[in-house]
């Protein structure tokens, strides 16, 4: 039993090691592909991805994301207790199911892990996302979270969803562009920014005037370049 144990501890001392490698490389590098990527590359034959540096994108575009997604992602360490409660309260009244993930974790699932969802790969996943706050700059989260997020049927973040929905460079979208990109999430599937349900067009009027208070209150600051 004592060798069976010490035998387990190795293996979990080299899991953890490798993982730590793994997000650390992440840092500097950018995710080549993600699981996601290459399901939706074979469900589909073809994906359209296209990285783009946060450096270049106007503020209002990564603060969209923020407003719609994680508006206190520079004031948590990869989990955000507050929304976690809130999201278990909500769902305890019976009312619409949410999530409380933030940034750092959809980061950690989408670069690392599986699409499925399961127990084991939410702690997985709260693991990754613990990992990359300690080994990442916020700004290099939100900048790898922009380029793999899934932006729409077969596209991969912000660059692409940009070139194909409103047929330019992510750096040229106006802010309610942005907002109704941002608006599309979590569904991105089965929501058209360029036509936009009333749902949408609420939701894209609310993100946007959520990314411009972050902008105002320097609640965003942490994200911007």
């Amino acid at each position: 039993m004592r060798r069976a144990a010490r035998l387990a501890g190795r293996v979990l001392a080299s899991l953890a090691a490798a993982a730590t490698l793994w997000v650390l490389a992440y840092r500097f590098v950018d995710p080549p592909t993600t699981p996601l990527i290459e399901a939706e590359r074979a469900r589909l034959g073809a994906v359209r991805r296209a990285p783009v540096r946060l450096s270049t994108l106007p503020p209002h575009v990564p603060l969209a994301f923020l407003a719609a997604e994680d508006a206190r992602f520079c004031d948590h360490w990869g989990i955000d207790w507050t929304a976690v409660r809130a999201a278990w309260r909500d769902n305890a009244r019976g009312g619409r199911l949410r999530g409380g993930s933030t940034i750092t974790q959809q980061t950690a699932k989408n670069a690392f892990l599986w699409p499925a969802r399961s127990w084991a790969r939410k702690a997985l996943e709260a693991g990754f996302a613990l990992l990359i706050e300690a080994l990442w700059p916020k700004r290099r989260i939100l900048e790898v979270y922009l380029n793999i997020a899934e932006t729409g049927p077969g596209l991969f973040g912000i660059e692409a969803a940009a070139q194909t929905w409103f047929g330019r460079p992510a750096a040229r979208l106006t802010p309610r562009q942005a907002a109704l990109i941002a608006a599309a999430l979590p569904a991105p599937r089965d929501r058209d920014p360029t036509r936009p349900s009333p749902f949408m067009q609420r939701r894209a009027a609310a993100i946007a005037a959520g990314a411009a208070d972050l902008a105002q209150t320097g609640r965003g600051a942490c994200a911007l370049p």
